[in-house]
């Protein structure tokens, strides 16, 4: 196991459509923010998705969690930070935070993490190039 980059943050805005009749946002929605984030710290380490899906590679989602500790309501500001926990040749390993942020001090709403494998287009799993393992864990 390698612990990957340093934290990469993303903030964003709790929209009306993400909400329930109480303004509040939808337990379905904290995945949809961790793929926003995830997709954020792929582009800042220079691996976008669609580089990796050009190199031959899809990241497959293998696994979900989600801990809610407090509501998110409409037009709230949200940061979610993102660390890459575990790369593995074939898996990675991420975890989230999402934070409230406002005038007073920042809020923890959830965590959660999600586990990936790597395939190729066939869907079989596959091992990563070193270039690209490398990108993932801050190696040179």
């Amino acid at each position: 196991m390698v612990s990957g980059p340093q934290a990469h943050r993303t903030e964003l805005r709790v929209r009306y459509a993400e909400t329930d009749a109480m303004a509040v946002a939808h337990h379905a929605t904290y995945p949809v923010w961790f793929e926003v984030a995830r997709t954020d710290l792929m582009h800042a380490l220079g691996l976008p998705y669609t580089d990796l899906e050009a190199r031959g590679y899809y990241l497959m989602l293998s696994g979900l969690t989600v801990q809610y500790r407090r509501a998110a309501r409409y037009d709230d500001r949200l940061e979610i930070t993102t660390r890459i926990i575990e790369v593995r040749s074939r898996t990675l390993k991420f975890r989230y935070e999402v934070h409230r942020l406002g005038s007073g001090p920042r809020e923890l709403l959830a965590t959660g993490e999600t586990h990936h494998i790597a395939t190729d287009h066939q869907y079989r799993p596959s091992r990563m190039p070193d270039e690209v393992l490398a990108l993932l864990t801050g190696e040179d």
